[in-house]
């Protein structure tokens, strides 16, 4: 399988309304808008009807480096666990997909140990690929927070969290060298995971990297969190993904700090208080 590249432009693409864009790929691809359109930050995804009948969705989004290789990855794939792709247009990022469920995302299901278990199948499923050419690598990545911590400390203001931040920094030392060459997903929490007729759930909207499975776990943990039921969720993941357990709490921790990191620099990043991220790395420094 030959992986398709989109290569970024220098310059952030112009912020074209995706509204006109969805009239334009309805038009070029023969679609027939089937309902209204949901919006997320930074997509919108329309259910459609193509040519021969068949139900779909066209998925639009501003094309950054996080959903560059969406269509890679959902290609590799190939519906394994993930929704499948029907057309992509590269140079836009734009998608279409099979259709799902979108009234009943994993948040729907109540019962959050059996979410967990759900979450956790998938991840089984997602990560046993070897990540195709052409995606980001978590080893640049962790690199890359490394460099940047020593700044990250002094602008952090809380004496409790800089502590922790250091303790994430020396555990991603460990593992920094090793990252891994799996397909992560890297935002597998319980919305981005939808009901469907050919599978009980299917994920949606990676923002593919080749790594370490263990860098897929932090949202399973700190989505729909429980203190209580933490330590728990991190067994049930690393058991019915078999890794071992102490690099899965170090990529885990580095997870932490890049959340952290992200948060310190960027003024419109959300910060929950308490985080349940940080109270995340918390309990698994302390275990």
């Amino acid at each position: 399988m030959v992986a398709r590249v989109t290569v970024l432009p220098d310059e952030p693409e112009p912020r074209e309304d995706l509204r006109k864009r969805t009239a334009r790929f309805l038009r070029r691809w023969h679609l027939r808008a089937d309902g209204a359109a949901r919006s997320g930050t930074s997509s919108l995804v329309t259910p459609v009807i193509t040519p021969d009948g068949t139900p779909a969705a066209l998925k639009v989004q501003h094309l950054d480096a996080e959903c560059a290789g969406e269509a890679t990855a959902l290609r590799a794939w190939s519906g394994d666990g993930a929704v499948r792709l029907l057309r992509d247009d590269p140079p836009t990022a734009t998608l279409l997909l099979e259709r799902l469920d979108a009234t009943r995302p994993l948040t729907t299901l109540p019962n959050t140990r059996e979410a967990v278990t759900v979450l956790a199948t998938l991840l089984t499923r997602l990560t046993t690929r070897p990540a195709p050419p052409g995606l980001r690598h978590l080893g640049d990545i962790a690199h890359g927070m490394l460099e940047h911590t020593p700044r990250a400390l002094r602008a952090e203001p809380d004496p409790a969290v800089r502590a922790l931040l250091r303790d994430c920094a020396a555990a991603l030392r460990e593992v920094a060298d090793e990252p891994g060459d799996r397909l992560l997903h890297w935002d597998l929490h319980y919305g981005n995971v939808l009901a469907a007729d050919r599978a009980p759930w299917l994920a949606i909207d990676p923002k593919p990297l080749s790594g370490d499975p263990g860098f897929d776990l932090l949202p399973a943990l700190a989505n729909r969190y429980d203190p209580a039921d933490t330590l728990r969720r991190f067994d049930t993941l690393t058991a019915t993904l078999a890794l071992d357990r102490e690099r899965a709490r170090a990529w885990t921790l580095a997870r932490v700090l890049q959340n952290r990191l992200w948060q310190l620099t960027d003024p419109t990043a959300p910060r929950p208080v308490p985080d349940p991220r940080l109270e995340v790395g918390a309990a698994l420094r302390r275990r």
